[in-house]
């Protein structure tokens, strides 16, 4: 009886022992290792694909130690470089151009991430960089990470970069401190004023640009909103186009206050140069007497590389230069720009992209109807759309232009 008492008493001890065992274990705060694919619900894991016919069996390989730290279920974003283009057919002879420094590295690497993913990941255009001082390998590495064509790194050349010798210094620096005083924008600045001279004359003549026939410019930290399903610049050969915009507005008068008399001493000078049919109606209230300030804003356009080289706009731009309004006032490349289209082109040969939604601060341009912002997978806010507002221009332009402007404009004004 005594026997059978302390095998009964052992039974229960070691019962209750396993039970707290097994309690501890369950229990316990210590981290097991999640194998990768097995859910932590249920512990399944993912089915094995058979082995093909016509290739054996795959040993299988160690799962190696499992990373405690990491998330499971987490999908690793390990694909390199990018999809490859979709886009069939021929590629114009073109290039982006991007006048930088090397300190624009990441508001660059925004604009090119805009452009290849709404537009040049179908079409792997190249991409030109120019810098009045080399380009670091940092630079160079990155936009070449991220641009599907090929990359050209130059050095703008001293003599297009610096004074030239009919300037008086004295007298451009009297302006600089004058406009400084009146606080007129980059009104005392060297570096801007180069910049300007240099995309209004010489970035065209640029040993990297020869070899192109169209260029799109893109500058640093702006927006594409939209898709663009067609080949821009093959859309410009085919309709005859040599010069685009997206926005219009007026320039700041006090930057340009002699910049129409030299163009009116240039057409005198050169009347051959003038087209018949242009855009004079656009640049002008009075056919021509006076300027009314309105041109395409240059920091997108997209344009013949032949049409810049020619004589016309030679001509033009050694006029301009001689007078010496980029250094002893303050003129931009867009009216220069602007100015030399509406003179030089037919107005068939300016184009209006409606469907390329662009910003750059602090305007945006944002296709007017809600269906073809649905149709491009728009994401920009038409309420911000500066097209058909007081101070654009570009309601000018589809005026003498005899355009129909789009359906829904009147609610963007």
């Amino acid at each position: 009886m005594a026997a059978g008492s302390a095998r009964y008493i052992r039974h229960i001890v070691f019962a209750l022992f396993s039970l707290a065992a097994l309690y501890f274990l369950t229990s316990s705060s210590i981290p097991t290792a999640q194998l990768p694919g097995i859910s932590p619900t249920n512990g399944i894991l993912p089915a094995a694909k058979p082995p093909t016919s016509d290739s054996p069996p795959t040993p299988a390989s160690p799962i190696p130690d499992a990373d405690l730290n990491e998330k499971p279920g987490v999908t690793p974003n390990s694909a390199v470089g990018l999809a490859p283009p979709v886009a069939a057919g021929e590629r114009m002879n073109a290039t982006f151009v991007t006048l930088a420094r090397n300190s624009d590295i990441w508001e660059i690497a925004k604009s090119i991430r805009r452009v290849e993913d709404r537009f040049n990941r179908k079409y792997n255009y190249d991409w030109v960089f120019l810098n009045d001082q080399p380009f670091n390998d940092e630079f160079k590495r990155l936009t070449t990470s991220l641009i599907s064509g090929k990359t050209h790194y130059g050095k703008i050349p001293t003599e297009h970069w610096s004074f030239p010798d009919f300037i008086d210094q004295n007298k451009a620096k009297a302006v600089r401190e004058d406009m400084a005083q009146r606080k007129i924008i980059y009104g005392d600045s060297i570096s801007y004023r180069h910049m300007c001279r240099y995309e209004s004359g010489f970035f065209f003549r640029h040993p990297l640009m020869n070899q192109f026939e169209w260029y799109w410019r893109v500058e640093p930290s702006i927006e594409l909103y939209c898709d663009i399903n067609y080949d821009t610049f093959k859309f410009m050969k085919d309709n005859g186009k040599k010069y685009s915009f997206v926005l219009s507005l007026y320039e700041y008068v006090e930057t340009i206050p002699t910049l129409w008399d030299s163009v009116k001493n240039f057409t005198r000078r050169y009347p051959e140069h003038i087209a018949e049919g242009n855009s004079m109606g656009f640049l002008s209230d009075d056919k021509g007497e006076t300027y009314n300030h309105c041109h395409f804003w240059s920091n997108f356009e997209i344009g013949n590389l032949d049409w810049l080289r020619s004589k016309a706009y030679l001509d033009y731009f050694d006029a301009l230069d001689h007078d010496g309004g980029f250094f002893y006032e303050r003129w931009g490349d867009a009216p220069v720009h602007s100015i030399a289209a509406g003179l030089t082109l037919k107005k068939e040969e300016i184009h209006f992209f409606n469907d390329i939604a662009y910003y750059h601060v602090p305007f945006t341009h944002c296709p007017t109807g809600e269906q073809k912002r649905l149709d491009l997978k728009c994401h920009c806010n038409p309420n911000e759309n500066f097209d058909w507002k007081g101070y654009s221009c570009t309601t000018r332009y589809f005026d003498v232009n005899g355009m129909t402007k789009p359906e829904g404009y009147e609610r963007e004004q």
